[in-house]
């Protein structure tokens, strides 16, 4: 079967996932991956090379319409790109069999466009937690019939690095690995740590972080900040993982992520994973099974603390969470998901899809239309942090459509009126 994946690009978790994946593919199944950007790092878009793939940009001026013929599913990655926007709904697409992989969750800003679900061949999610939206509670059956869930997050293989410190239960060292910023981290991200009972604590935090920005500033006013280390971003997380036994992993509540590599990945390497009780973490981990699920963060600090002053739970809890992520988020797993959709959605027609009609004719109304369950007007959330470019942003909007009238608009640049 051919396999053509349409994304913006190959970085990220998306390209990690992918590069796990086409790793994993059967001989069964070629793939071809047309990229709506250049790679700015090239490291998983050559492992998906390096693994059989071929990828195409959208600069090189190959005829995307040509590779969407000869594809048998054409499956387009999905979360609130605008490049990804533009290309549906002002390309004239010919028939295809699609498919969709939702890379967001879908329960909070940015939305998916309900439209999609019945539009597409099959609709994937990377989390059970994404049925749990009342949209997609309320699909009539043969539009939910068409829905599935297919992981994109996996963990170490079982071979440790050569370098390997004890690691897992056996530490009482603390990491936090991911977004360092309030967009993604819970607001009281500094002041769990600095209510936990116990002045040995120490966390180290792994992910780029600007020195200026509100993370750096929140550390710097805590009252014990030397508690914290922001220690930046890493090339090896397994490395920065393994030196700590303990995953303090606390979101916001509304927050967009779906798969958490970096969870699954510390899982895997049994550190306990200490989270809040947030739609996305706790489809990934049981409270008292293999870690610590809290319902605020009062009670996340609690049990920090608690875990910290006992290390036969820390053991108990880090081979459950080590087995846990063995055993479902492996990427032959998911490969397997995949090709299972592809061969029933392969006896269907190709079909043309009006995408205009189901995302909007213009820049505004894309964005608009991942801020609001319905998009039919009310406030948006920027989905923005201090300025920052986030992904999805009214400012990664902007950068992409700069001259765009109703993007000026809502972002304030242009007075209403």
């Amino acid at each position: 079967m051919k396999i053509l994946h349409i994304t913006p690009h190959l970085g990220g978790g998306v390209g990690k996932a992918h590069a796990a994946i086409q790793g994993a593919t059967g001989s069964s199944v070629e793939r071809a991956y047309y990229l709506l950007e250049e790679p700015r790092d090239r490291r998983y878009a050559d492992l998906v090379e390096q693994a059989g793939g071929r990828l195409h940009h959208a600069s090189q001026g190959v005829s995307l319409a040509d590779l969407i013929d000869d594809a048998d599913i054409v499956q387009i990655e999905w979360w609130n790109h605008p490049r990804l926007y533009h290309l549906l709904a002002a390309s004239d697409l010919p028939p295809m069999r699609s498919l969709f992989w939702a890379h967001v969750s879908g329960l909070f800003a940015p939305y998916i466009p309900t439209g999609l679900f019945a539009a597409a061949g099959r609709f994937l999610f990377t989390s059970p937690c994404s049925l749990q939206a009342p949209e997609i509670v309320a699909l009539p059956d043969d539009v939910r019939a068409r829905l599935g869930v297919v992981g994109s997050g996996f963990g170490f293989e079982d071979e440790p690095a050569a370098d390997a410190t004890q690691g897992g239960g056996t530490s009482a060292a603390v990491a936090y690995l991911g977004t360092v910023d309030f967009v993604k981290m819970h607001p009281a991200f500094f002041d769990i740590i600095d209510a936990v009972d116990n002045p040995d604590i120490r966390v180290s935090v792994w992910g780029g972080f600007d020195p200026q920005g509100e993370p750096a500033a929140r550390t710097r006013a805590m009252r014990h900040p030397e508690r914290v280390r922001l220690e930046g971003q890493t090339t090896d997380p397994r490395a920065a993982l393994q030196a700590a036994g303990i995953f303090l992993y606390p979101l916001r509540e509304d927050h967009y992520g779906t798969a958490e590599n970096a969870l699954i990945e510390a899982m895997s390497l049994g550190l306990v994973p200490v989270v809040l009780a947030n739609p996305a973490e706790c489809a990934i981990v049981t409270g008292g099974v293999d870690g610590v699920v809290a319902v605020d963060p009062a009670d996340m600090a609690a049990r920090v603390g608690r875990l910290l002053a006992e290390p036969e739970e820390r053991a108990r809890l880090s081979g459950a969470a080590k087995a846990t992520a063995h055993e479902r988020y492996q990427p032959r797993r998911s490969a397997d998901l995949l090709e299972e959709h592809y061969r029933a959605l392969r006896a269907e027609p190709k079909m043309k899809t009006d995408f205009v009609s189901l995302l909007g004719a213009g820049p505004a109304d894309w964005f608009l239309s991942t801020q609001q369950r319905d998009g039919s007007g009310g406030q948006a959330r920027m989905f923005a942090s201090g300025g920052a470019l986030s992904k999805g942003s009214i400012d990664h909007f902007l950068a992409t459509f700069p001259d765009d009238p109703g993007l000026l608009v809502l972002s304030g640049a242009t007075p209403v009126g």
